[in-house]
């Protein structure tokens, strides 16, 4: 599974990536977990509101920080 956190830096998009992070993490999902930051990167997904999460080059979420419940409903946990 390929995760990627889409912000430019913000305080939210950190805060979402070290969320997603944990929650990878703490459930032993075999994920690759990375930060986009690149904001021509980021439009490749047609994303305006971040932060955003895409898995497996689907967006799932974007606009808003997800707690770590949501990222387990998002990964099926």
């Amino acid at each position: 599974m390929e995760i990627k956190v889409l912000g430019t830096g913000c305080s939210k998009c950190k805060a979402t990536y070290e969320t997603v992070n944990k929650v990878v993490k703490e459930n032993n999902i075999n994920a690759t977990v990375t930060k986009v930051e690149d904001i021509m990167e980021i439009m490749k997904y047609n994303v305006m509101n971040m932060p955003a999460i895409v898995i497996d080059g689907k967006v799932v979420i974007s606009g808003k920080t997800p707690g770590e419940k949501e990222i387990k409903n998002l990964l099926g946990i």
